[in-house]
């Protein structure tokens, strides 16, 4: 003879004879509000990458004048680790003198931020004074210069440009992963 068994009774009432499923209201709206706590910042972080607050967007670009306007500087504020950008240098005409114009630069720019190519090429280069010193050949005003930059480093990098003589502008340009 086989044992008896007792049908599993449900302590949740069922509806319209459908599966009893039970609800806990507290808990659900608890969970409706983390959902669009997550929906809110998710939608925040996707308008901050949009802008630029990562790289590459209207956040990221700089602008930098000098006090005395010797140097006018374009750069991005944000950078990507081992992506390639473009820091342009306009000069002045009073940085000119002699047909020449002189600009040193921080060693940070080779190191930290990785410098490629100046454009136009420079005349002459020192290495000195915890930077570079560039001179080139000035052919027509205004005289811009570019520097090719590929970021070997994370992190906040520290980067000085002046003419001798003039101004000192100070940057900060930040590297992400």
């Amino acid at each position: 003879m086989p044992p008896k068994t007792k049908p599993v009774g449900d302590t949740v009432p069922k509806v319209d004879n459908e599966v009893a499923v039970g609800e806990d209201l507290e808990f659900q709206r608890k969970w409706w509000i983390v959902e669009r706590t997550i929906w809110i910042f998710f939608l925040l972080l996707i308008i901050a990458d949009l802008l630029g607050l990562f790289g590459r967007g209207w956040l990221a670009k700089a602008h930098v004048l000098a006090p005395d306007k010797s140097l006018d500087i374009s750069y991005e504020r944000v950078e990507r680790f081992s992506s390639p950008s473009i820091l342009r240098v306009n000069l002045a005409p009073e940085v000119v003198h002699d047909g020449k114009a002189q600009l040193w630069v921080s060693e940070s720019l080779v190191k930290s931020l990785g410098n490629q190519r100046v454009v136009p090429q420079p005349e002459t280069s020192a290495v000195g004074n915890s930077g570079i010193l560039y001179t080139f050949p000035v052919t027509g005003s205004p005289m811009t210069v570019e520097f090719g930059l590929t970021p070997v480093s994370i992190g906040s990098n520290a980067i000085s440009f002046q003419s001798p003589g003039l101004s000192k502008v100070d940057l900060k340009i930040w590297v992400m992963p």
